[in-house]
């Protein structure tokens, strides 16, 4: 983990931290139903993730405005034309501010439409302004809904649209969405699908509890659990927060929303005679209520010159060891995946590239987190794998046989270490049918037409003693095998 911030605490009394360098390549989903601390919860992760990177709240309430005067947020009143959002957002993104995007007095045709056209304006911007940031969308099932409701068809595909954008293909372009829900149900799948790390709060719909137990990877029967946890309590779930799920009470926040939480107040004692007087008399007498007048927006000019006076967020130091600790766990994920599909019936015999997208499957499944090997990484480690020496053999000698190996394509450098290994042990040669499996295939021929390769460009030199059996050197490493015959079957 190389940047915590502090969430809360676990049942044991225990800090649980969220990698926030990981958050960012992986996103986060919070759901939770009203009084469940919803709203509490992305306070305390705004709060202590403010002055690490840049943020944009999408607050169809209002009720993240008060972190302007604490954090130095920009508020941005919604009621603009959609051009003058989409210029906003780009100087957003240009001058690295941190703002709310307030979409309080809207109708939810209005906030379907303004916030799509924020998030298009952030997700728009110049290659060379795709700084990080976190997005983070309150209430999200009004901006994703998974069915038709009242608004129009039109708000719905555009608002839609932005979502799926920002949770699917956000992460190349810098943004990290954070969406939170009061209901999974009613949530677009495909939106929700895309985030790997899960904050489940306090439901009681047998639908949502049921969608929640499977994001989590929890057994059916303990899905009831959820209408047990009391306010600001949650279960995390991801490589940003815990390989297992992890109860834990949100902590405190440094400011309030506007509404704040209900509480009981009673009637004042008055007499039934007394409490009409008051309603009834005079009423012709008493001038009509002025309606409410809203605060007039700030005109664009001020927004953007605020934004260019913003002042981006400090960088902050990486501890080194917790980071390496992270990448040894990360790293020992992957490398028992490989293994698995090393051992797993006929998977030694598929091609790299057919295996490669259930490699990633099991990365998501296990919570591997962003910095996946690519295709060629995982061919060379599959042929390391399969050539059973996991590329764990340290000495100087050996690295340099690593080294030469790289010269190889991925998918042979595993067969050349293999042999490279018997040659440094003065082991016999594999036979042919040993270096095709090691190759992923199933063919002796195979194995030969490999020596002949690597021979040809003068990594090795196969000679035959006179029994017929094969003998490899290594003339740049001075390693010999032992005699081997290149026909023996495997057991």
């Amino acid at each position: 983990m190389k940047i915590g911030i502090e969430l809360g605490s676990s049942t044991a009394g225990q800090p649980v931290r969220l990698d926030l360098e990981e958050l960012l390549s992986t996103r986060l989903l919070v759901q939770g139903n009203s009084g469940s601390g919803k709203s509490h919860l992305l306070r305390r992760l705004l709060e202590q993730s403010a002055g690490h990177v840049q943020q944009a709240i999408i607050d169809p309430e209002g009720d993240f405005v008060s972190l302007a005067d604490r954090f130095g947020h920009v508020v941005i009143d919604a009621e603009r034309t959609q051009g003058e959002i989409q210029r906003i957002a780009a100087r957003i993104r240009r001058h690295r501010a941190s703002v709310v995007f307030n979409l309080e007095g809207l109708d939810a045709d209005a906030q379907m439409r303004s916030a799509a056209a924020f998030l298009n304006g952030l997700f728009e911007a110049e290659r060379e302004y795709w700084y990080p940031m976190l997005v983070v969308v309150d209430e999200a099932q009004l901006f994703a809904p998974s069915g038709a409701g009242e608004i129009s068809d039109e708000a719905r595909r555009v608002s839609l649209s932005a979502m799926t954008n920002l949770m699917c293909r956000g992460r190349k372009r810098g943004l990290a969405g954070v969406i939170a829900t009061q209901r999974l149900a009613k949530l677009a799948k495909n939106v929700a699908a895309e985030a790997s790390n899960f904050l489940m709060g306090r439901t009681f719909l047998d639908i949502d509890m049921a969608r929640a137990a499977d994001l989590l990877g929890m057994e059916k029967r303990q899905a009831e659990s959820f209408r047990d946890l009391n306010t600001g309590s949650f279960v995390a779930l991801g490589p940003a927060l815990s390989r297992r799920p992890l109860a834990l009470k949100i902590g405190y926040v440094e400011t309030a929303s506007r509404n704040g939480r209900p509480e009981l107040m009673p009637p004042p004692e008055l007499g039934s005679a007394q409490i009409q007087d008051l309603i009834f008399d005079d009423l012709a007498t008493e001038p009509m209520p002025t309606p409410v007048r809203r605060v007039e927006a700030r005109p664009v000019e001020d927004i953007i010159e605020t934004l260019e006076e913003a002042r981006p967020p400090e960088p902050v130091p990486v501890d080194p060891e917790a980071a390496a600790a992270f990448e040894a766990e990360r790293e020992a994920l992957v490398a028992e995946i490989v293994r698995q599909f090393v051992a797993d019936g006929d998977a030694p015999f598929r091609s790299a590239a057919s295996l490669y997208p259930d490699f990633l499957v099991h990365c998501r499944v296990r919570r591997v987190g962003s910095k996946v090997p690519d295709l060629a990484d995982f061919t060379r480690r599959l042929a390391i794998a399969r050539a059973g020496l996991d590329g764990r053999v340290d000495s100087e000698e050996w690295g340099r046989a690593v080294e030469q190996a790289s010269g190889l394509p991925e998918e042979m450098q595993g067969v050349f270490l293999l042999l490279a290994r018997a040659g440094m042990e003065g082991a016999p040669s594999p036979a042919d049918e040993v270096l095709a499996k090691a190759y992923g295939s199933r063919s002796p021929s195979r194995g030969r037409w490999l020596l002949t390769y690597m021979e040809e460009r003068g990594h090795l030199v196969c000679e035959a003693d006179f029994r017929g059996r094969r003998v490899v050197r290594f003339p740049a490493l001075g390693w010999k095998t032992a005699p081997g015959d290149p026909k023996a079957l495997s057991a």
